[in-house]
């Protein structure tokens, strides 16, 4: 489903390698868990998978799909929740879905029925007629949630998309994830939540400066450790080194 071989990217004419070498595999059915420290590369890299960097060398495909050598292709079966919504906030909430809605041809009767199911599970209906710039944190990550999943993309990326979500939300987000996979699409998520991870996630990968350190199921992660060591504490032995 999104394939990352050879990936890097660096800032400041090469002064800084904020990705170095990233190789991921991510299949379809599955949430897939991307961890890291604050600055280890996790952000960068989602950016270039969406296309929002161009990475210095290597190849990304979604789907099949080469992300810079056909982008409206590759974007077309992406679902993307950045860590801070940025939206049109002088229009209402049914303006924003309609104009995401627009832009991936997504027709009248199939959005309608998308959006009234999304606006129920997120409890966002009420306030769907109010302009985005009066809404909450929490309303504007559901609203960005339930944009991204109009035109129902093949992966579905989230960066910190627990973030300003109460505990309801959060359940609700993780329960569409699972929904998202189990009809054969995947999930590309990066948490610093690491008990959300070990829940949720089928497998995981661990980046520390821009490096990827370790990768697998929980088990296998385990089996790498000394002990029956925690998502946390294998995290800690990883990135302190």
């Amino acid at each position: 489903m999104l394939s990352i071989k050879g990936v890097s990217k660096s800032y400041q004419k090469g002064s800084i390698k904020a990705v170095d070498g990233v190789d991921l595999e991510i299949r379809a059915g599955e949430i897939f868990g991307f961890l890291g420290p604050n600055g280890a590369g996790k952000t960068t890299t989602i950016k270039m998978v969406v296309g929002l960097l161009r990475p210095d060398s290597g190849q990304i495909t979604v789907d099949g799909v080469d992300v810079w050598g056909d982008p409206i292709a590759a974007k077309s079966r992406i679902g993307y929740v950045p860590d801070e919504p940025d939206l049109y906030e002088k229009l209402t909430g049914l303006e924003y879905l309609n104009f995401i809605a627009d832009v991936w041809r997504v027709p009248a009767t199939v959005r309608a029925a998308r959006m009234n199911e999304l606006l129920d599970t997120f409890e966002l209906r009420s306030a769907i007629g109010d302009l985005v710039q009066g809404y909450s944190h929490g309303m504007k990550q559901k609203l960005a949630v339930i944009a991204a999943m109009l035109h129902e993309p093949s992966l579905f990326i989230l960066d910190e998309p627990m973030t300003g979500l109460d505990p309801r939300a959060s359940h609700l987000l993780k329960e569409l994830m699972r929904q998202h996979c189990d009809r054969g699409k995947a999930v590309f998520f990066s948490t610093h939540i690491l008990e959300v991870a070990e829940r949720l996630c089928d497998r995981l990968a661990i980046i520390n400066r821009g490096r990827i350190v370790a990768v697998g199921t929980m088990a296998e992660l385990r089996g790498k450790a000394v002990g029956q060591k925690s998502l946390e504490d294998i995290f800690l032995e990883l990135t302190e080194k």
